[in-house]
């Protein structure tokens, strides 16, 4: 498609001029844009971010299973809105689009339907200092005694264990009487980071990845197999650790305004009507992710019963589509006109579900104008390599981003 015609599909609504001739303009390494047209919409192929280009803020670094990297809301909310700007993400997960939010000195707005993302979030949109954590750690009493749970020895060191037991005894008290406080809420945040992984600075044995607890029978084999016990560690220093790690950057600036909600993304209770200025999101894919498996050991702490949160699974695309469309349709509700919708996708089952496609879908009949899909290439090559091939073959160097915006 020729620039001439591609500029056409933006004449109607001039205000959407800005973000469509950057999109179309924008160059990385000497490379340019490519533009088709797909599904009656322009798609933007190039490198618009890369992990290289700056490194995200060291807030930004608590790990949750499939999350997008901090640089894609930043290049959305530094082009599509000025400080005090709401920015909104109904599927928040580990919180990156709301916290990205605040730091850049906008109003971060959350909403998931497990209650662990406003845990995971929260106490990063307003962190308490060094000297804070360290005093709280010192006041809690590490060696109270606390039964039961001692099929987690597969995990844990018994002396480690005891700890873990008395930091989650401890926690539930204090939010049950009503004294947890923000302190209190950083501490869990940063536990629940740290319940499994890989290296020293967990508190388990050698695992996998703390974005995803495998079973006790699983770490069982896994013990076998590297014929290991799980090591003593020493659970407030852990958090002492990491918890300097994560504020090594600074905090947010002020005003610190925020939001976060636990609800259906289709019906995000207590976000208020035409109050967004920006959202920023990536849904559950179909059924790729395993959120319930991959989080009960983060549940089990934070007193979450994994089994009662109804996570989206769908195995049909048309499904899916569905479960959008009613997300967009409370997204209607909630984002101002003119506002904005960055929706990202990614490609599943070998690139044969084109996601984008069925958003669009998703979208017809609601008042939303599509300015077109931008693609993320991380290794731009030639237009054809842009779809379903070499680097690109299972969506894992691409993000897929339709955007809309408000009528």
């Amino acid at each position: 498609m020729n620039a001439v015609a591609q500029i056409s599909l933006f004449e109607a609504a001039p205000y959407q001029q800005d973000l469509a001739d950057e999109l179309r303009d924008f160059s990385h390494n000497g490379e340019a844009t490519i533009i088709e047209e797909r599904f009656g919409v322009p798609f933007f192929f190039n490198e618009f971010w890369t992990a290289r280009q700056r490194q995200g803020h060291a807030l930004q670094e608590v790990s949750y299973r499939a999350c997008f990297k901090p640089q894609l809301p930043e290049f959305f909310i530094s082009r599509l809105t000025g400080e005090g700007d709401v920015v909104y993400d109904p599927f928040m997960g580990r919180g990156t689009t709301p916290l990205q939010a605040v730091l850049m000195g906008r109003v971060g707005v959350g909403n998931d339907i497990n209650p662990l993302s406003v845990y995971l979030t929260r106490p990063r949109a307003d962190p308490p200092t060094i000297s804070e954590i360290g005093t709280r750690l010192g006041e809690i009493d590490w060696r109270a005694a606390v039964d039961g749970d001692e099929e987690l020895l597969v995990f844990y060191h018994p002396e480690t264990l005891a700890e873990i037991k008395a930091l989650k005894s401890y926690l539930s008290d204090r939010e049950q009487s009503g004294e947890l406080d923000r302190i209190d809420d950083w501490i869990r945040m940063v536990a629940i980071n740290r319940l499994t992984g890989h290296s020293t600075g967990f508190f388990s044995v050698y695992s996998l990845p703390p974005n995803q607890a495998v079973s006790l029978n699983a770490q069982r084999k896994i013990n076998e197999k590297r014929n290991q016990t799980p090591p003593r560690r020493v659970v407030p220093d852990i958090i002492l650790k990491k918890s300097k790690g994560l504020l090594k950057d600074g905090v947010p600036p002020m005003p610190r305004t925020s939001q976060f909600v636990t609800s259906s993304a289709d019906n995000a209770v207590g976000v208020a009507d035409g109050s967004v200025d920006l959202v920023v999101t990536s849904p559950p894919f179909l059924d790729i992710v395993q959120y319930a498996s991959d989080n009960w050991l983060r549940c089990w702490f934070a007193n979450v019963d994994v089994g009662g949160v109804p996570i989206a699974m769908h195995k049909k695309p048309e499904q899916w589509r569905d479960f959008v469309r009613g997300v967009f349709v409370d997204l209607a509700r909630v984002v101002k006109p003119g506002g904005h919708v960055c929706f990202e996708v990614g490609e599943v089952r070998n690139g044969k579900v084109e996601l984008e496609a069925l958003v669009l879908e998703a979208m017809e009949g609601l008042p939303f104008t599509t300015l077109g899909v931008l693609v993320n290439v991380q290794e731009f090559t030639k237009t054809a390599n842009c779809w379903g091939v070499s680097n690109n073959a299972k969506g894992t160097n691409t993000n897929r981003i339709v955007i809309a915006q408000r009528k």
